[in-house]
């Protein structure tokens, strides 16, 4: 029963976007009950419980018959954000765990140097990106320019194309493509 209790009090907090910490000042446990709680390493009393649940705005009995499985993750921590690129490259996907997602939305890092590589890329759909610090050369066709914050792109990636940082500073993008399926 307990390993149900904080397997179900984990996937609550989780998608409800709060931390362990958070949750503890919230409802007045303290943050190693509640890690243990969820681990399912002890059980919690009810009036521990109802003291969890009370930050939720959720009762007892709406807690045992919550369908958390058929609901979809909405609120992601940075430690949940999956790399999906390495080296010189991060590439931090949102909502890496959603199998139908529809597009890619990602915080990209390029340290000076990188590159996506020699060969161009092309996929299908389209992508769009917002830089927020740094320099970035963006190559698409036969187009080149180099953008800096505040700047921004939006191209159909059909269109062979490469990103490098030539800059002496990393550089940070908030990007977005579709559909997706490729990642």
């Amino acid at each position: 029963m307990s390993d149900d209790v904080g397997a179900s009090l984990r996937s609550l907090r989780k998608q409800r976007g709060i931390s362990q910490r958070e949750l503890a000042k919230l409802c007045g446990v303290t943050h190693s009950s509640l890690s243990l709680i969820e681990q399912g390493k002890v059980s919690p009393s009810v009036s521990s419980l109802k003291k969890i649940l009370n930050a939720f705005s959720m009762s007892v009995g709406d807690f045992f018959t919550m369908d958390l499985d058929s609901q979809e993750q909405v609120f992601y921590s940075a430690d949940e954000l999956v790399d999906i690129a390495s080296g010189d490259i991060s590439f931090k996907l949102v909502g890496a765990n959603r199998p139908n997602r529809a597009l890619a939305f990602m915080i990209e890092r390029y340290l000076p140097g990188a590159d996506t590589g020699q060969a161009m890329i092309t996929h299908y759909g389209e992508e769009a990106g917002f830089v927020v610090e740094g320099e970035i050369e963006i190559i698409v066709g036969s187009n080149t320019r180099r953008l800096g914050p505040g700047e921004s792109y939006y191209f159909k990636t059909t269109t062979p194309h490469r990103f490098r940082n030539i800059g002496d500073t990393p550089c940070k993008i908030i990007s977005c493509t579709t559909p997706g399926k490729s990642f």
